[in-house]
């Protein structure tokens, strides 16, 4: 892979880190932590800090699926997380980005032990028909917190985020900017679910929603 590449999936980082700024969907700390998946075998691009609000190209270090720096130096603060992002990269082989944030509402689902309910039409969009599930909880990056991230992508493998109980969100898509954008929906999902139990409960989507969606998106064209 040319340096240029490199720059550019540098690039689409940035970006979507800028892009969950903007939308408001940080928590307050701008704490989170994003990757991109390398063309080189169990390699990625893994932010060196641990608050993504205004990231910088710099802020970047390519490391291996476990943990062994190829490019820049990171803390050991971020070395805990290299075995969140690379769990997923090894259970989907069509994940090329990881985002974890703290966005507040979706967070507070994490933090109640509940799933995040598909009930909202974006989901649809993005093929989501299940509920978001929550991986049970264990200290940030260890071993045992990592198994059951594992555990919840093994259950659903159609799902793609796992809630983290007490802690928050791990998201993956096709790339940085995808992944920005279902975090985003997902946290609008969460608020909006929230508020609609105050006027009695959200409610389900008819059994054939997604292929209906489907049907009418392709008479545009649309993707999403």
């Amino acid at each position: 892979m040319s340096n240029l590449s490199y720059g550019k999936l540098r690039e689409q980082l940035v970006q979507a880190a800028h892009l969950l700024y903007q939308a408001g969907v940080m928590s307050h700390s701008g704490h989170g932590n994003m990757s991109v998946r390398l063309p080189e075998a169990d390699r990625m691009l893994l932010t060196s800090t641990g608050h993504i609000t205004h990231l910088k190209p710099e802020q970047l270090v390519v490391v291996t699926f476990d943990g062994d720096v190829v490019e820049g130096t990171m803390d050991p603060t971020t070395r805990e997380i290299v075995g969140m992002h690379a769990c997923v990269y090894r259970a989907h082989n069509d994940a090329h980005a990881v985002i974890h944030t703290h966005s507040p509402r979706v967070t507070s689902f994490a933090l109640a032990h509940k799933p995040l309910p598909c009930v909202y039409e974006a989901f649809l969009r993005f093929g989501i028909t299940e509920d978001i599930p929550v991986a049970d909880w264990a200290p940030r990056g260890s071993q045992e917190s990592v198994s059951y991230i594992v555990d919840q992508l093994e259950r659903h493998p159609s799902v793609p985020a796992v809630l983290l109980a007490n802690h928050g969100l791990l998201a993956f898509s096709s790339d940085p900017l995808a992944t920005a954008q279902l975090i985003i929906i997902m946290e609008e999902a969460a608020q909006l679910t929230l508020d609609a139990r105050t006027l009695g409960g959200e409610q389900s989507f008819p059994g054939d929603a997604l292929e209906r969606e489907r049907k009418h998106m392709q008479q545009f064209g649309s993707m999403r």
